[in-house]
């Protein structure tokens, strides 16, 4: 209770100290890196090793957001796959957690392309949406670079936890 709390509280004193009027469109990053999900994952962790980059959008070949690469799904992706926990009764075998999941797991791990390894249904924002909603939505939903799209699911940005802290600071 009491870490849930400590959290809680991070969250709430970051949206009273970043500033009220400011939009995403004003704090992002325009005109990010970006990658498509073809591309050899070679290519994914030579952006990434870049001291400014932390993430990927990945997009289609119309332009439109389809996933995302982070530093988290590389490292995520040297780690490998545990075998799932498991019981043999009567010569069966049950699994205890999900094994499509599983598979989902092992074939992200082993993946070669962009696209086998990426996070696949981002979460977006609208560049006119206040900051402070997409401090609270990075929060909530424990992620670190949130891709900022137009109407149209094309990229036009890309915020991150580092653009947020920039903007209070900056207030």
């Amino acid at each position: 209770m009491a870490a849930s709390g400590i959290c809680e509280n991070k969250a709430t004193l970051l949206l009273i100290l970043l500033p009220m009027y400011k939009s995403v469109a004003e704090i992002m990053m325009p005109n990010p890196a970006s990658i498509n999900p073809e591309a050899p994952l070679s290519d994914a962790i030579q952006l990434l090793a870049k001291p400014e980059v932390s993430a990927l959008p990945v997009l289609d070949q119309q332009g439109k957001l389809v996933g995302i690469i982070s530093e988290t799904d590389l490292t995520w992706q040297e780690t490998g796959v545990e075998t799932p926990p498991y019981i043999m009764l009567l010569d069966s075998v049950i699994y205890l957690q999900n094994p499509a999941r599983h598979h989902e797991q092992v074939q992200k791990a082993l993946g070669q392309t962009v696209g086998e390894v990426m996070s696949d249904h981002p979460v977006s924002i609208a560049p006119d949406s206040p900051a402070k909603d997409a401090a609270r939505l990075m929060h909530e939903r424990k992620i670190h670079n949130l891709p900022v799209v137009d109407v149209d699911s094309q990229l036009v940005g890309l915020l991150t936890q580092s653009d947020i802290v920039r903007a209070m600071a900056d207030s």
